[in-house]
């Protein structure tokens, strides 16, 4: 067996992420930035008024001025403003020529075209208004290589000049669910059989990851019929994922179907728990995972290493899951030689540890809403202490 966190190394390293393409902005939510996106303009392009009011020359108070012209929004005053003078102005519209100050349109007093402040009122110079450049400048990096394109930062994006973008090329998966004992799901299952529920499990977990699920299979336990599934799934995937057989027992194929297919095996077994029969390994242009057939074990597997190899694909930066600290809601006993992750509620800064953790018992897994990781020899740990935490939803 090999520790979770070289698991994980390795993992990682049987793949680069994958070849970049242009996306429109559209098309672009969710992926991953293929390179620095550099700034074409600069935003604001010229100083703007954050308010509706009147701008004036900070030099010219205390006033009064006279009122002559407008800037609003996509139409700026053309003339220049001579001392004493002032220009109606309203929320996003250039400041004119000489003006560096707005007064907001409640601070005045006007009559005809003339205008004047309250002598008891002071603001500084540059009041409510938006400099050039505030926001960014042409030449700025405004989103990373490996940056998430979330709705912010394409609307960033698109102000910095952006119609389209470079990303990289979303992995294609199949999922290869065995075991003779599963039915599809809504098909009714003897006593000796159950629903595939990892399969519809493991897809929803990718659902809002820049990838796409190409198949889900369910296979026999056969070996040929598994090898053959292998080799097909390799010609149009980039993650095969496996679940189930992938221990040792009699039924357990997916390591020789793997072999009899031309795959190749980097590890196999892990010290952790769940989980610890998994399988990583290449078959062709493909990265193979196994996943465990207990649900979860697969769950807890597919969070620690088929997210991150999904992320790392679709060229994420930090494609590992992000850890934090709680507070321990309940007593923990000491670990035993592998690495524990238990399922446990969050709320607040409280994770509690949820009663059973059967790596078949789903309707906890269902309740947990965080992983609390437990090092290998790990102390016994009193309700109150800090504790180590996934968050999984």
């Amino acid at each position: 067996m090999i520790d979770l966190e070289e698991a994980q190394t390795r993992l990682l390293a049987l793949a680069d992420p994958l070849v970049s393409e242009f996306k429109p902005l559209g098309e672009a939510f969710g992926r991953c930035a293929a390179q620095d996106i550099t700034a074409l303009r600069t935003q604001p392009a010229r100083d703007l008024s954050a308010m509706d009011g009147y701008a004036i020359a900070y030099a010219g108070l205390p006033g009064p001025w006279r009122v002559i012209g407008e800037s609003s929004a996509g139409k700026a005053y053309q003339g220049t403003i001579a001392h004493g003078e002032t220009v109606r102005i309203f929320t996003g519209a250039p400041l004119a020529t000489n003006t560096d100050t707005v007064i907001m349109q409640e601070e005045v007093t006007r009559s005809g075209d003339r205008i004047s402040i309250d002598s008891a009122l002071s603001f500084p110079v540059g009041h409510h208004v938006r400099k050039a450049g505030s926001d960014f400048t042409k030449g700025d990096i405004v989103i990373h290589a490996g940056d998430f394109l979330t709705p912010a930062r394409i609307g960033l994006a698109a102000m910095a000049g952006f119609a389209e973008l470079p990303t990289h090329r979303q992995p294609r998966i199949a999922i290869l669910s065995t075991g003779n004992e599963i039915v599809e799901v809504g098909k009714t299952a003897a006593s000796d059989q159950i629903p595939s529920s990892n399969g519809v499990m493991i897809m929803a977990l990718l659902a809002n990851l820049p990838c796409t699920v190409i198949s889900h299979a369910i296979l026999r336990d056969n070996l040929g019929e598994m090898t053959a599934a292998l080799q097909s799934a390799a010609k149009q995937a980039d993650i095969i994922v496996t679940i189930g057989g992938a221990s040792v027992g009699d039924h357990d194929l997916v390591k020789p179907a793997l072999e009899a297919a031309g795959g190749t095996i980097d590890f196999w077994k892990i010290a952790m728990r769940p989980g610890k029969p998994l399988i990583a390994g290449r078959l062709g242009d493909a990265v193979t995972l196994g996943l465990p057939g207990n649900p979860v074990s697969a769950f807890v597997t597919a969070i620690l290493f088929l997210k991150p190899l999904v992320l790392r694909l679709a060229g994420a930066r930090k494609p590992l899951p992000s850890k934090s600290t709680a507070t321990l809601g309940s007593a923990l006993p000491p670990n035993g030689a592998r690495t524990d992750h238990i399922r446990a509620t969050l709320h607040g800064d409280v994770a509690t540890p949820i009663g059973i953790n059967d790596s078949a018992a789903l309707l906890n897994l269902s309740r947990a809403n965080a992983l609390i990781v437990r090092k290998p020899g790990a102390d016994a740990a009193m309700a109150g202490q800090r504790v180590e935490i996934i968050k999984i939803t």
